[in-house]
């Protein structure tokens, strides 16, 4: 818990941009998977729900997705000193404004009031936690559907009591029901500063204009804190100019955990074997290589982040039908394609017929593992699909086969995987704290990951 107050200076806008908060990651949901989720909204306060996701659950609404929103308590401690207004006054006008709020946001009757104490949020976790489960029964059945869930609240260390505590719940009813966790910061931004390393980890979420004007009007409905209750001393407004900056921004930060299903066993490298020869034999392009806008410019991007004009001797991992492997054939003087499918296989043989410097392998990695070096190994949409350890034992043996500064490419969809134990993060993530290399570029986008690491050169030699 911080001890800090609203009338502090605080962290200024400017230098959370001078820290590169505007840079950080977009979150991997497009417009399609938003209107398809069942999203519970919590609102320790009023006013929580517009500055941290007023221009999210605009958007939502415009998208049509199924939303509720619980307010906890009517925030009647905001002005304890008031004398003007006693908490029974306050907590009248905040609901009037907190229902003007949500109908500007386009949410109008789509919440509830669990009638909780300002500033006791911590005492009260088990009446949340079954609000916010019941809620969510509530979305994942609607209109006769099985939807999943996303639940939105306050960031845990947000540093306010009630924000922490109601943060807390969240993040446990969420865990204990497989549904993904959207965590907005307010007060993070005001006490906190650049050289805290939570926000490193959190996602963007862009607001267009018709959700940024929705939020305006949100924010100005929520007078008593944006306003002087009156000119006498305690009636002073509880938000400043400076930190509703914070606000204003053309996008809102989340802290995002992605939706952990029931517990079941992983794939294997085996089984993924058996999997993809099926889809490769219903067709010779199953993820549309050739023709997809979006496969030739991620194959573009990747060829592009290639450090060295040339390489010696490449590996890429999970080769497919050999469209990007044809794509590295010319950057390369010896190029290993390996992959689990032998259908696949087959298909990049057949394209790779004329390229004599090229090898297509089936191999089921990380256990058959080819010999040799190399100066440049390509993982590329392909690291989700083994089991935890067997990725760990993957990059053990990148790393015995990598010559002293070669090149590990490594390119991954962001979105869930379904059926899978693990994302695309997840599988970067595990490649730096295991292999701990220098990272040469990183590009990230809502869709994809793309990164470049380079193997340590030992001290007194040079890379071959």
């Amino acid at each position: 818990m911080v001890t800090f107050s609203h009338a502090d200076l605080g962290t200024a806008e400017h230098a959370w941009m001078a820290a590169g908060l505007s840079a950080a990651p977009e979150l991997p949901l497009d417009a399609g998977e938003l209107a398809a989720l069942g999203f519970v909204v919590l609102a320790a306060h009023p006013d929580d729900e517009t500055l941290g996701a007023g221009g999210l659950a605009a958007s939502l609404c415009e998208l049509g997705a199924s939303v509720e929103v619980l307010l906890c308590t009517a925030g009647e401690g905001s002005h304890p000193e008031s004398v003007t207004h006693t908490p029974e006054r306050l907590a009248a006008a905040r609901l009037e404004e907190f229902a003007a709020a949500l109908a500007a946001l386009g949410l109008e009757g789509r919440w509830r009031f669990l009638g909780l104490p300002d500033r006791g949020l911590g005492l009260h976790a088990d009446v949340i936690a079954d609000a916010v489960r019941q809620a969510a029964a509530r979305l994942a059945g609607a209109e006769g559907k099985r939807r999943d869930v996303v639940v939105v609240a306050p960031y845990r260390a947000d540093g306010h009591a009630d924000h922490d505590a109601l943060g807390a719940v969240a993040a446990d009813v969420a865990a204990e029901g497989g549904h993904a966790l959207l965590e907005y910061p307010i007060w993070y931004w005001h006490w906190a500063g650049p050289d805290h390393s939570d926000w490193r980890d959190w996602m963007r979420f862009h607001l267009d204009p018709p959700a940024r004007q929705a939020k305006d009007r949100a924010m100005a409905a929520h007078a008593t804190q944006v306003l002087p209750l009156s000119p006498a001393p305690g009636d002073e407004a509880l938000l400043s100019e400076g930190f509703l900056r914070h606000f204003a921004r053309g996008y809102e930060m989340f802290a995002w955990t992605p939706p952990r299903k029931p517990a079941q066993p992983p794939h294997r490298s085996g089984e993924a074997t058996e999997i993809f020869d099926r889809v490769h034999q219903r067709t010779e392009d199953p993820w549309n290589y050739g023709s997809s806008w979006y496969e030739q410019r991620k194959r573009a991007l990747t060829l592009a982040a290639l450090p060295e004009a040339s390489y010696g001797a490449g590996l890429e991992i999970g080769c497919s039908i050999g469209t990007l492997t044809a794509d590295l054939a010319p950057r390369c003087r010896s190029l290993l394609g390996v992959d689990a499918s032998g259908v696949a296989v087959e298909h990049a043989r057949r394209r790779l017929a004329g390229a004599h410097h090229v090898t297509v392998e089936q191999a089921v990695l990380p256990a058959a593992w080819p010999e040799g070096s190399f100066d440049l190994i390509v993982v590329s949409e392909v690291g989700y699909y083994l089991a935890r350890d067997e990725l760990a034992g993957m990059w053990d043996r990148v790393e015995a086969a990598m010559q002293p500064g070669g090149t590990l490419v490594l390119c991954h969809w962001r979105h869930p995987v379904a059926g899978w134990e693990l994302d695309g993060e997840s599988v970067h993530a595990l490649a730096r704290e295991r292999l701990s290399w220098r990272q040469a570029g990183i590009y990230r986008e809502r869709d994809f990951l793309l990164e470049v690491l380079v193997a340590p050169v030992p001290a007194g030699t040079a890379p071959e």
